[in-house]
């Protein structure tokens, strides 16, 4: 009797349990859409002499960038797009006319314990660590059969042009055995061969020690704000805000433009423009290579957008134009510009 009553009981714990899985015809019910019902309700009032600031926003709904909104969606939106390189570890050397400096797709919070950690296996000691700045320096060091100078190093470690990236770049400096020391850094490497060592020895290291899941809570802000801002004004058009040199921009975009849904049908430098195609399916034009020896003009280049690089007292303004030079939709343009920003380098 007593087992009757309790697989009874069971039942019925299982039935009350299970209410709101089933539909009216007894199948499960699909509750996939059940968010698109969600309400919005007004917060809690407390009476005045009441204490209440234990009542907050429990769930609270935060701002949702325009960069997010584009459309409505009948299902799941699209992802943001992610660079080429961002599923696997990636750590190269880059280059741009006399600069040189080491690139990592994980982002500064990551690198900076790494490369402490390089320095200190190596048995190089920092005499500075600035997190926030993004700065290391070494104590002034000997080198075997070097018996002229002293030799010291400082390390910038800043966000990356790439979306969650790091760049770190390397400046050297030296002074003779017979001179103490001195406070002022030079503005360029002393030495470039000696610079050139050093990022092929810490990019050689960085690359070796990709295991590594170390994250500096300090450097979760190291170098600065991003270097690449998505600017939304509310009268005007959107664009790209990279805060770097003109020719630095320059190559970015044009690295981006290469990769993604974007064709590059012509540029001009002097102008600050790219004529591109964009599609979701780019296709290979077999005669591209061919048009780039014959003229500037674009009148019979099967082209759909510009973009255009601006000198700004912020940086350089990336925006997109239609074939002609004119506007185009804002949400156009906020779409072309995230998969542009997407592979920026």
């Amino acid at each position: 009797m007593n087992n009757k009553i309790l697989a009874l009981l069971t039942l019925s714990s299982v039935a009350l349990s299970g209410c709101g899985l089933f539909g009216d015809d007894g199948t499960f019910r699909d509750r996939s859409g059940d968010y698109r019902e969600a309400r919005e309700l007004p917060p809690i009032v407390v009476p005045e002499h009441l204490d209440d600031d234990t009542v907050g926003q429990l769930y609270p709904i935060p701002a949702i960038p325009e960069t997010n909104v584009l459309e409505e969606f009948d299902g799941a939106p699209r992802p943001q797009p992610l660079s080429e390189n961002n599923l696997t570890e990636v750590v190269k050397i880059q280059s741009l006319s006399d600069q040189r400096w080491i690139l990592s797709n994980r982002g500064p919070a990551e690198i900076w314990p790494r490369v402490r950690n390089i320095l200190n296996r190596s048995g190089i000691p920092t005499e500075r660590a600035e997190a926030s700045q993004g700065l290391l320096e070494t104590v002034w060091l000997e080198f075997k059969g070097d018996s002229t100078y002293n030799h010291r190093y400082r390390f910038y470690i800043q966000p990356g042009v790439q979306v969650n990236s790091t760049e770190i770049r390397v400046l050297h400096d030296r002074v003779t055995k017979e001179q103490v020391s001195k406070d002022q850094w030079p503005e360029e490497s002393v030495d470039d061969a000696r610079e050139k060592e050093m990022v092929d020895i810490l990019a050689n290291a960085l690359a070796g020690d990709a295991t590594s899941g170390t994250v500096s809570l300090l450097a979760q802000s190291i170098g600065g704000d991003q270097r690449v801002e998505f600017v939304t004004p509310s009268v005007a058009d959107p664009y790209l805000l990279i805060k770097l040199d003109y020719d630095r921009a320059w190559a970015s975009v044009a690295y981006s433009l290469s990769r993604g849904h974007f064709t590059t049908a012509d540029q001009d430098q002097s102008a600050g423009l790219f004529y591109v195609n964009h599609t979701l399916e780019p296709e290979p034009d077999p005669d591209m290579w061919f048009r780039g020896w014959f003229g500037r003009g674009v009148r019979n280049l099967d082209v759909n957008y510009s973009i255009k690089l601006i000198r700004s007292d912020d940086g350089i303004q990336v925006r997109v134009l239609d074939k002609d030079g004119g506007g185009v939709d804002r949400t156009e343009a906020i779409r072309l510009l995230r998969d542009l920003r997407a592979n920026l380098s």
